[in-house]
């Protein structure tokens, strides 16, 4: 990518996570000179752009009108205008709607660059005092009881290290389903990052739980657990065949087509594919 802007081109415009010292030179050339900014939240991106002198137009983009938006901004590339696109902060495309106009421009043949900036997940990871050479970026757990299950059920044999992000006021309940589900692993909660009031809390998810029991979780947390032992990597389901390994859910209680797609997440092969394999046994 040349210095100059191009026109007809999207850019991920990673922002400070916190401090505003973080912004980078090329971040600031960007954002004040492409033709307009999409942001998340146009206020808070508002606010940084007075700290940095930038007075560029811009339109939101967000989960709730990335499909209307989306398809504007693309209009307007595909017209020769520039955009930048913005989170409230971090890196856009990352666990952020940003992923859907980015296939956007991959479908309608649009020139996608990054301008990196922090992310809270890589900066979590690298203060965590885990394992960093092989790690999984897991998001948001659902508030969904079942839901939230299910997806530690699915990451539980997993061996190298998980990330997860969460809200303060969900932080009690995620601990204790980790705790539950995952068993006593290490496990780092690392709070508002490049803050005034960044934390690295590095302990086990028993100590966790007790701890923000009794202490009101306050910020934004990433948490980086400790992936599964070898004896926990090893599939309880290897030796089994498809059929024995639906019927193992169906014994447990499990509705036949709930025992279905557990067993093809398992297994990492579509439903269908367990469906016909089990009821032409």
């Amino acid at each position: 990518m040349a210095n100059e802007i191009e026109k007809g081109c999207l850019y991920l415009t990673g922002t400070p996570i916190g401090n505003l010292s973080d912004m980078s030179e090329r971040v600031k050339k960007v954002l004040s000179e492409v033709d307009f900014i999409a942001a998340e939240d146009t206020r808070v991106t508002g606010n940084l752009l007075q700290c940095i002198g930038v007075k560029q137009p811009m339109i939101s983009y967000f989960e709730h009108n990335k499909h209307e938006k989306g398809e504007y901004i693309i209009s307007r590339l595909k017209n020769g205008e520039s955009c930048a696109l913005v989170t409230d902060a971090g890196m856009p495309a990352i666990s952020d709607p940003g992923e859907d106009l980015v296939r956007l421009c991959a479908e309608n043949d649009i020139t996608v660059y990054c301008v990196p900036g922090p992310s809270a997940v890589v900066s979590a990871l690298a203060v965590s005092g885990l394992p960093t050479s092989r790690f999984t970026f897991e998001g948001f757990l659902s508030t969904n009881k079942r839901e939230r299950a299910e997806h530690l059920e699915s990451v539980k044999a997993l061996s190298h290290t998980l990330i997860f992000y969460e809200a303060p006021h969900k932080l009690c309940d995620t601990l204790k389903a980790m705790l539950e589900i995952l068993g006593d692993r290490r496990i780092s909660l690392v709070k508002e990052l490049t803050k005034l009031n960044e934390r690295v809390h590095r302990t086990t998810l028993s100590e966790a739980v007790k701890y923000y029991t009794e202490n009101t979780p306050k910020g934004e947390f990433v948490l980086v657990v400790e992936g599964g032992s070898e004896r926990e990597a090893e599939h309880f389901w290897d030796s089994m065949s498809v059929v024995e390994h639906v019927e193992y859910y169906i014994a447990e209680g499990v509705e036949k087509m709930d025992a279905i797609k557990k067993t093809a997440r398992d297994r990492g092969v579509g439903k269908s594919i367990i469906y016909k394999e089990y009821t032409n046994s």
